[in-house]
């Protein structure tokens, strides 16, 4: 008789993982503490009588949209149990017509350069600016402006703001610019649905004059994951047709165990929001100012970054520059995580992230403090290496040539070469660094030399690449020019 083969299984790993010590700096914001005990199990339901339609609200779900709404002072508020991935496909579907125009930021999430391809979208990149440590910074509103001005046709504009490592653009100002254009701002907030919670935090795009603003609940809040909000202003973009893509791109059975998280959320910041943000701006306030004692790794704050650079910043995310070490972001990620038990959200080059939420404890800002002293006791100071990650950074996600739309470039044939034969083709593949998500390399763009150069650093330090074909022997997708893709061949037999 054949011995039954053992495995462990996803749900015993995740078992295992909630039973140990480790301690989550990332999401999901709830970092595994449940608000009250919540069985899924007993309260997985479908739309039954007395439930509602999330997709044709009247009753029950239609009121606790309307309750996030007034949370957040939005007009009008909707559910996603599908991310702010769901979202962001749905507000650049119903903002701009398709084939039409969109002045979209560089670093954008890959999401909205996916909504660009399945609406066939012209696209227009706007890219920020560069900090000196190297991460992307506010978005350059003499650049939007210039944008516009060049092509009128441009439909809707798109930012994301705050970005993964907390910086916030200068909404306001960028709202008013295009607003003067007569068309609507669309902004990815997914990263800052606590913003406007608390003097501490910056102002949420909501209140400061976007047309259509994403938020991921689950990132930053004691929400489950999938679980965000989409907040319209129905005079600037049309709800009916926001509900017409969300009927397409959300599920058509959306999770009630994810929905009543939702709303739990939503109560818990309406009846103690207050106290809650006011602890927890103490416990960051704290930590930032022992991280001042650290003297070879160093933590962002305001005061390291320029006006010309950055808007404003949001002190949740937790940014740990090790570049100017002997220690890489993937190396110090790993000795926090094996030597520690502190799972941090995620690693670069030159630093590592770390996510807060309200449901942190004091214990746990300390446990990483004590590591941090620790590891920074050992660190060895190397002279000119920030710079030279700042570089790597800059290059990585300066400007590309674009040859082709995202979507004649993914619609055509493609063929995998070698990376040294793939220098002046075009990439036929979305390559990006994940997390964040956010493409170093679009289809449509050239590949140039200086990327292939930088894409090896990436592999070397250990990076998560993605997009790439085949990473061990260096391969990337370029368009093929050749071969005649199928659905080419059908046009041509219409």
């Amino acid at each position: 008789m054949r011995k039954k083969k053992e495995h462990a299984g996803l749900d015993l790993a995740l078992e295992a993982y909630a039973k140990s010590d480790f301690y989550p700096f990332h999401m999901p914001g709830h970092k595994r503490v449940p608000a009250a005990a919540f069985n899924p199990y007993t309260v997985d339901i479908t739309e039954i009588d007395g439930f509602d339609n999330l997709h044709a609200p009247k009753g029950i779900l239609k009121e606790a949209q309307e309750r996030a709404a007034n949370l957040y002072g939005a007009k009008k508020t909707y559910y996603l149990v599908n991310g702010s991935t769901c979202g962001i496909l749905a507000a650049i579907s119903a903002a701009v017509s398709f084939g039409g125009k969109i002045l979209m930021s560089r670093n954008a999430h890959k999401s909205a350069f996916h909504a660009a391809f399945l609406r066939h979208l012209s696209v227009i990149y706007t890219n920020p600016h560069t900090t000196q440590f190297g991460i992307a910074g506010s978005a350059d509103s003499t650049d939007i402006q210039k944008k516009l001005r060049e092509n009128p046709e441009i439909e809707a504009v798109f930012l994301t703001s705050p970005t993964y490592e907390g910086i916030v653009s200068n909404i306001a100002e960028i709202a008013g610019i295009v607003h003067a254009h007569g068309i609507p701002l669309i902004v990815d907030e997914a990263h800052g649905a606590h913003l406007g919670f608390g003097e501490y935090f910056p102002d949420t795009a909501v209140h400061l004059g976007a047309d259509v603003v994403v938020q991921s609940m689950h990132k930053v809040l004691p929400s489950l994951t999938q679980t965000a909000l989409l907040h319209i202003d129905p005079t600037s973009v049309s709800s009916k047709a926001v509900e017409r893509y969300l009927d397409i791109y959300e599920t058509s059975s959306p999770s009630y165990v994810l929905m009543g998280g939702m709303e739990r959320c939503v109560r818990l910041l309406e009846e103690d929001g207050s106290r809650l943000f006011a602890e927890y701006t103490k416990r960051l306030q704290v930590f930032y100012e022992k991280a001042k004692n650290l003297s070879r790794i160093h933590l962002l704050s305001t005061e390291d970054i320029s006006s010309g650079e950055v808007y404003a910043r949001d002190p949740s995310k937790l940014v740990i520059f090790v570049g100017d070490t002997d220690l890489t972001g993937s190396a110090c990620y790993h000795t926090l995580r094996n030597t520690y038990h502190l799972q941090m959200e995620m690693h670069a080059g030159s630093y590592v992230l770390g996510m807060t939420s309200i449901m942190d404890t004091a214990e746990g800002f300390d446990r990483l403090y004590a590591a941090l002293e620790e590891i920074d006791r050992r660190a060895v100071v190397l002279k000119d290496k920030k710079q030279a990650f700042a570089r790597q950074h800059k290059e990585l996600y300066a400007p590309k040539e674009k040859k082709m739309e995202l979507h004649e470039a993914m619609e055509r044939q493609s063929v995998c070469v070698p990376l040294e034969k793939a220098a002046g083709k075009i990439c036929a593949c979305t390559v990006s660094l994940y997390p964040p998500g956010i493409p170093i390399l679009l289809p449509g763009e050239t590949i140039e030399p200086g990327f292939i150069k930088n894409i090896r650093k990436c592999i070397k330090t250990g990076q998560n690449l993605q997009g790439i074909a085949d990473i061990i022997n260096e391969k990337i997708e370029i368009v093929d020019f050749e071969t005649v893709s199928c659905t080419q061949n059908m046009r041509v037999r219409e």
